[in-house]
């Protein structure tokens, strides 16, 4: 895997600390310069690293007590001094012994560290004005030529990741090449706070965590409609292209785990249990149990390939800090399949695979992107098996005419991997898809055959997939890519039916009966509230459609459709409402699209 930026600061190693491209080569500076101004400020404070990171840098202290929203404020303030002063960036070389006792004589515990934990003659430092740090570069020629930059935010963060250092004193700040660019991505930042989907998930009464079960959403009766809707979705496509779906224990027996080689490898991901003096423990994946459902019988070449699909619930021990809404949990349910074939059938099988990704994809209007993850430093089976099975990926993602990019080191311990990333509406990235090629873990381990052509026993080729990854973390993707205004056959409420007052009540239920017998999620709003309330109400729970029913409806058997952006439609016949719904729903579209064709 690609060597992270705080990975070169700490390491020293490579041609640079940071990316040497212009955006990242202001980051870089811009954090240093953020450093020069907390050491102005608040003198007695120690400096860690101060990467580039995406979007932006940050840079780590050891500070006493957290930073204020004022103290950024402050800090920013002595930046723009900084900058203004367009202090040059001069780089010098030392020995790296001479470094240590320079760092050590200036009481910097942090840089002493990392001197002492490379192997290096010599090192670079950079300095402007007063301020001086350990660095191999690039930067900017001067601090002037910083032009945009925001301070954003401040958290605690352990030294070098690891809760058993010292909790430092973080500040995350981003710079870009021009204020256009900046004004850009802080309207960005904003958008995505309003889409946050653990904000709408309690809006609009989607989901909800306790902390009796850390990581593990209830999802409310709102949520379950998306759950549901999306395994319906699933289930039809899977279905047409021969999937059979299978249900396995989340409870098992550590042998399993040690045959599969995860209980060597990831058990310290996975949650335990004793019973009766054996050790169990909750399934972090359903992979080795999906290979004893295939090696029940005795299978052919020409049964195979045999689909498996299971909406499997996993655990996963994910630490507490880590744990995000629905994108990081630790109770998981996967869309997952296991298909088993023929080596000959491999490359049809994958192909299948793409096409299936794209057109889950495009129902959402997600473009996906995909990369190729490679062997990792721990693996199971032979580096033959690998590179047998990492050309196999290659030479599908070419024949398919597919872009990808290289993630090497990145597999899963058992096989390589195509990850599939996805762009929501504001530019961001998001895994979700997975594609592996298995040659070792299930045929291996598990000793699954079938008999050839010519009567002899062969090992299939397992492939693993999840195209939703989980229903958890694509339902919280989709919550922000939509902004919780989820399409007419998503969302949890489709149509609202608003009788203008109360005699209007009787019709108004009339139409609520016809939608509910049509299988739409409708609901009747006949409250003795303003109609207006009643509208804003229904616009702010992002329900798709409200329906106006007053006298002049009553008496043309008609409705009066608002769409939730506000657009009035005017009065359309209830049996043209209906069709139309059904349409909209029944194809899935994106758009709203009753009463307007």
């Amino acid at each position: 895997m690609a060597e992270a930026e705080e990975d070169r600061h700490l390491k020293l190693t490579g041609e640079f600390d940071c990316d040497p491209s212009p955006l990242s080569m202001v980051r870089h500076s811009t954090s240093h310069v953020m450093a020069q101004a907390v050491r102005r400020l608040f003198p007695g404070v120690k400096v860690a690293i101060g990467p580039a990171i995406e979007d932006g840098f940050y840079y780590d202290f050891a500070k006493p007590e957290p930073f204020t929203p004022d103290d950024l404020e402050r800090v920013e303030k002595t930046m723009r001094e900084i900058v203004k002063a367009d202090l040059p960036f001069e780089r010098r070389e030392m020995d790296r012994h001479e470094a240590i006792g320079f760092f050590r004589e200036h009481d910097e515990p942090f840089k002493v560290e990392i001197l002492e934990g490379i192997d290096a003659p010599r090192v670079s430092l950079y300095q402007q004005g007063e301020f001086v740090d350990l660095c191999r570069g690039p930067h900017v020629a001067s601090t002037g030529a910083i032009k945009a930059f925001k301070l954003l935010s401040s958290s605690g963060a352990y030294w070098r990741g690891d809760e058993k250092n010292p909790m430092l004193q973080r500040i995350y700040g981003t710079a870009w090449l021009t204020q256009e660019d900046l004004d850009q991505y802080l309207w960005r930042l904003e958008e995505a706070k309003k889409r946050d989907h653990r904000k709408l998930g309690r809006e609009l009464d989607l989901f909800d965590f306790y902390d009796i079960a850390p990581g593990a959403p209830f999802w409310l009766p709102n949520g379950m409609i998306l759950v549901r809707e999306l395994e319906k979705f699933a289930r039809e496509h899977l279905d047409a292209r021969g999937y059979q779906e299978i249900s396995t224990p989340i409870l098992v027996n550590k042998r399993l785990w040690e045959q599969s080689g995860h209980w060597e490898l990831y058990q310290d991901n996975m949650f335990k249990v004793e019973i009766e003096g054996e050790v169990f423990s909750l399934k972090p994946m359903n992979c080795p149990e999906s290979s004893l459902v295939y090696k029940r019988a005795l299978r052919s070449y020409r049964d195979l390939p045999i689909r498996l699909s299971e909406m499997g619930r996993d655990h996963r021990n994910e630490r507490s800090g880590t744990l995000t809404g629905l994108v990081r949990v630790r109770q998981f349910t996967q869309d997952d399949a296991h298909i088993y074939c023929r080596p000959d059938q491999l490359q049809d099988e994958l192909s299948s695979l793409f096409g299936l990704v794209r057109e889950w994809y495009k129902t959402f209007g997600l473009e996906p992107s995909f990369k190729l993850s490679t062997r990792p430093e721990k693996y199971l089976g032979t580096v033959e098996q690998w590179d047998a099975a990492e050309q196999a990926l290659h030479d599908a993602l070419k024949a398919n005419g597919l872009a990808y990019a290289l993630n090497p080191g990145d597999g899963a311990f058992y096989g390589p991997k195509i990850d599939v990333d996805v762009q929501d509406v504001l530019g961001r990235r998001w895994q979700i898809a997975t594609i592996q090629v298995d040659l070792t873990m299930l045929p291996e381990r598990f000793q699954l055959e079938y008999i050839d052509a010519d009567g002899q026993p062969k090992r299939p080729v397992a492939i693993h997939r999840a195209i939703f990854g989980s229903y958890e973390r694509f339902i919280g993707i989709i919550t922000e890519h939509y902004a919780g205004a989820f399409p007419t056959w998503l969302a949890p409420v489709q149509a609202r039916v608003l009788p203008i007052s109360e005699k209007h009540a009787e019709y108004a239920r009339e139409v609520w009966g016809r939608l509910r017998a049509a299988r739409v999620r409708a609901e009747l709003d006949d409250r003795n509230e303003k109609l207006g309330y009643r509208i804003r109400e229904a616009q702010v729970r992002k329900v798709p459609y409200m329906l106006v029913a007053g006298e002049r409806e009553k008496q043309n058997g008609t409705v009066s459709v608002r769409h939730r952006s506000g657009e009035d439609l005017g009065a359309i016949p209830v049996d043209r409402v209906l069709a139309d719904l059904a349409a909209e729903i029944t194809s899935r579209s994106a758009s709203l699209t009753v009463g307007r064709s």
